[in-house]
């Protein structure tokens, strides 16, 4: 009997005559993404990666044109576009279906340095020190972009000489971006030049 009783009252809330508004039950977002909006002459559909959820989930937003100095080349136009449309906050119709983005506003992206493989871009900051949901954000972004090959990877590393590591953008990292804060994420690259 007492094994009864105590199971009646094991939550620890009493119950009350007065009716308690606790609100709506929680809203599941859909993670679906809304319809590009293209605008003609305003820039180029582009996929891009976002957070949605505990997993990565592709959008197409319209990337402005690839901006850049006389000389600049094309690879690298398309990276700073493609980081900068990462950088701006969801759309209204992104942020409701559950939509979000983990990129620092500060972080650039330049060319390879002297050495370096020739698809290989540098991060202001090393690949490792992002948080793990937007390195894989940029990982899958740079691996979709027809510009940059379409190669499912993206060759990074940091400001510093260190050597290039291709990350490559699996079934795993987008359903668990996390994979990024293992270290061995990023093969290194042997043969240089």
């Amino acid at each position: 009997m007492a094994l009864l009783t105590l199971a009646a009252t094991g939550c620890g809330i009493r119950g009350t005559s007065v009716p308690v508004d606790a609100g709506g039950a929680p809203a599941r977002v859909s993670c679906k993404a809304p319809a590009g909006t293209a605008a003609p002459g305003e820039g180029t559909q582009a996929t891009l990666y976002l957070v949605c959820g505990s997993a990565l989930a592709q959008v197409e937003r319209t990337v402005p044109p690839a901006k850049g100095a006389a000389g600049t080349d094309v690879r690298l136009r398309t990276a700073r576009a493609l980081l900068r449309s990462l950088q701006q906050p969801p759309s209204p119709e992104e942020e409701k279906a559950g939509f979000s983005s983990a990129l620092p506003a500060d972080l650039k992206v330049e060319g390879p340095h002297p050495g370096d493989p020739a698809d290989a871009l540098r991060l202001s900051l090393p690949p490792d020190d992002l948080p793990s949901f937007a390195l894989a954000q940029l990982v899958c972004t740079y691996g979709a972009s027809p510009a940059l090959g379409r190669t499912h990877a993206a060759v990074l590393s940091g400001p510093d000489h260190t050597t290039p590591h291709r990350y490559d953008c699996s079934a795993d990292v987008l359903s668990n971006p996390d994979i990024a804060e293992h270290a061995g994420w990023g093969d290194t690259l042997t043969g240089r030049g």
